[in-house]
């Protein structure tokens, strides 16, 4: 069964229910409105009876004259304690007499109303105490009244019917509009399985429930496309990057391969070259990964103290960079994010920074707050580079001679993004480049 008969079922099903409830309200209601006159013309019968004065009580009680203009007067019947009955002499049909009825006529019970069955007829009875010894029953038919409760249920069964039926047409007519935007939301799902396409959108007008469903369908399809397109273009520059270094590769391992007599020191200087690519290649690989690991956010985040992690970049960059000298300003700085990432973008600074300053030059390093700063005196980064250097495999003109793979601040700025923050790269006064990592202590989102 679809959702929208499913949605209409239980419209309907509750529509009827209350028409059920409101038509048993209706029908009690009227019922007790059409019993009312009943007893309350039995109830003063029953007075003119028990203040019937003079001798011969009973003889009166039986033989009271009836109501004037064709009142209803009832059908007397007295009952005494050892339940002999006494009747008048027109009045043939007994009533019944129960336990009830002997239980008033020995004061035991208070007067009651009852319904009952005279052969055929269906009657309303008054039983009430008589003289401290007996009970007198008045009954009146029903046949009017039950006439009309029977026009009553025809009548609320037509409109109940009626109502149920309604309700289902209705619900079948709000169940396909409301469903509508459920019903786009789905047949774009379709297409973009089908087809994948993950530029198509839905039209999200208003601001219900549904709508706000459509809409975050459309973030997320914008999302993905972007993710995709971004992967697109990871793997297309990736093979641009790699197929350099690969072609090289082959080439200088199909000459060592071949028969043919190699100039002196010409096999040494391949050899060489074999080396600083697949060190190139594995450089590469690594930071490609990273970039991979970067954007799926595996690790749980945590409290960091900025600047231990940063001093530790420092004295590995220290041991891997002799020729370079690291001047720190670290101020206690604690951040909330994943270390090991925080480490990564830090290094990667440190790594750009002794890369291109001078042999025997120094590199500041500043933690304040919840900010990295770190400048070189290099020759500094040109104006027309300054917006592209953080692209993946972007190398400026004067960088494409040198080792790297262009991806390093790639990753610094995913780092920055993924920490809430952001990096930047200006040139420094004095000559050099100095960039400002922040990570504005803010949890990494979720990926």
């Amino acid at each position: 069964m679809s959702f929208r008969a499913r949605l209409t079922l239980v419209a309907a099903a509750a529509v009827a229910l209350a028409v059920i409830v409101a038509s048993a309200v209706v029908y009690f209601v009227v019922r007790g409105q059409l019993y009312r006159p009943v007893d309350q013309s039995l109830h003063e019968r029953a007075d003119l009876i028990a203040n019937a004065p003079g001798p011969h009580a009973f003889e009166r009680a039986l033989s009271f004259p009836e109501p004037q203009l064709g009142g209803a007067g009832g059908y007397p019947q007295v009952v005494r304690t050892d339940g002999t009955t006494l009747r008048s002499e027109g009045q043939t049909v007994p009533l019944p007499v129960d336990e009830r009825t002997l239980d008033v006529a020995k004061g035991e019970r208070d007067a009651f109303f009852t319904d009952t069955r005279v052969g055929r007829t269906h009657v309303r009875m008054y039983t009430f105490p008589f003289l401290g010894d007996a009970a007198v029953q008045i009954a009146r038919p029903l046949t009017e009244v039950d006439s009309a409760l029977r026009r009553i249920k025809i009548f609320l069964f037509v409109i109940a019917g009626g109502g149920i039926a309604v309700a289902a047409a209705l619900g079948l007519l709000v169940s396909r509009t409301a469903l509508a935007p459920v019903r786009r939301l789905t047949e774009t799902s379709e297409r973009v399985t089908e087809t994948g396409d993950l530029s198509q959108r839905i039209d999200a007008g208003g601001r219900d429930e549904l709508s706000r469903l459509a809409s975050s369908f459309n973030t997320m399809l914008g999302a993905l496309e972007d993710s995709s397109r971004a992967q697109r273009q990871l793997v297309a520059d990736a093979s641009h990057e790699l197929r350099t270094p690969l072609t090289s590769l082959r080439t200088n391992i199909e000459v060592l391969a071949s028969e043919r007599t190699l100039p002196p020191g010409e096999r040494e200087r391949l050899l060489t070259d074999v080396v600083e690519q697949l060190t190139e290649m594995t450089t590469l690989v690594a930071e490609l990964i990273e970039l991979a690991r970067g954007e799926q956010h595996p690790a749980e985040a945590e409290d960091v103290r900025l600047d231990l992690v940063t001093a530790e970049a420092v004295e590995r960059a220290r041991r891997n960079r002799p020729g370079i000298s690291f001047a720190t300003d670290l101020e206690e700085s604690l951040v909330h994010g994943v270390p090991d990432t925080i480490e990564r973008a830090v290094a990667n600074l440190l790594d750009n920074a002794a890369k291109w300053s001078p042999p025997g030059g120094e590199v500041e390093v500043g933690v304040h707050g919840d900010e990295v700063v770190v400048r070189d005196h290099g020759p500094g980064i040109e104006d027309e580079d300054l917006p592209y250097v953080f692209d993946r495999f972007y190398r400026a003109p004067s960088a494409r001679g040198m080792p790297g793979s262009g991806l390093g601040l790639a990753i610094v700025r995913q780092v920055a993004e993924a920490h809430g923050g952001a990096v930047v790269a200006e040139r420094a006064e004095g000559g050099g480049t100095r960039i400002r990592l922040r990570l504005n202590g803010r949890p990494p989102r979720d990926s």
